[in-house]
């Protein structure tokens, strides 16, 4: 039996859906037929000729969380000691120590991969179609997510030990490559988010001609 919908227009949704971390709840199982209904909305997104080339691993098993949190607090660990980016918060920077500790108790992990893999002299428009096929079903499951009380943190770290978690999980490696991890589960501190704060439109957007 899944929850009930959280009371969301597509708008309040699009502006309340944002990378949840420190308010993930730890204690509380999140059920299978859940994600499961995330992901079949979630397969639902476009993606490059549509040859729907994504995978998706659910990882729930608490041994092999914890196997993954290790090599991700690895990685997170080797991210922060090398200085994070000069635009990322104090709050941010908090929010990602707080979810390498707690990695191995988040409820779920969904790891996205994709078939194939890139040469590395693979030309820019190669790339940006290979990953980017896969991302519009992780924002499409992180909104269906939201919209059942759930919430989701998307990170890359762990890829710097991509092999390692490769062969964990009994992933091919020469023939699929790891996109994006998603750490799902209930929020805390009740049901609502604020709008997450961006940018002013003018700052980002132009018109015609690029401008600085």
């Amino acid at each position: 039996m899944t929850t009930a919908p959280v009371t969301l227009d597509i708008d309040g949704l699009l502006t309340r859906t944002p990378t949840v971390r420190r308010r993930l709840d730890l204690t509380r199982p999140v059920p299978r037929s859940l994600i499961e209904e995330c992901l079949r909305l979630a397969l639902h997104a476009p993606n490059g000729a549509n040859r729907q080339n994504w995978r998706f691993l659910v990882i729930d098993d608490p041994a092999t969380k914890a196997g993954i949190a290790r090599y991700y607090k690895a990685a997170s660990d080797a991210y922060l000691a090398a200085g994070p980016p000069a635009a990322m918060s104090e709050r941010a920077v908090a929010g990602v120590r707080y979810l390498a500790d707690h990695l191995h108790e988040v409820p779920a992990l969904v790891l996205a991969a994709t078939r194939g893999r890139l040469p590395r002299d693979a030309p820019l428009a190669q790339q940006s179609g290979f990953f980017g096929s896969v991302y519009p079903a992780l924002w499409s499951f992180m909104l269906a997510a939201r919209s059942r009380e759930l919430g989701a943190a998307l990170t890359t770290v762990h890829l710097a030990h991509e092999r390692e978690v490769a062969e964990l999980l009994g992933i091919p490696a020469d023939e699929v490559t790891q996109v994006a991890l998603l750490a799902v589960g209930y929020t805390t501190g009740g049901p609502g988010f604020r709008p997450t704060p961006r940018q002013p439109l003018d700052e980002v957007v132009s018109w015609n001609r690029w401008e600085r």
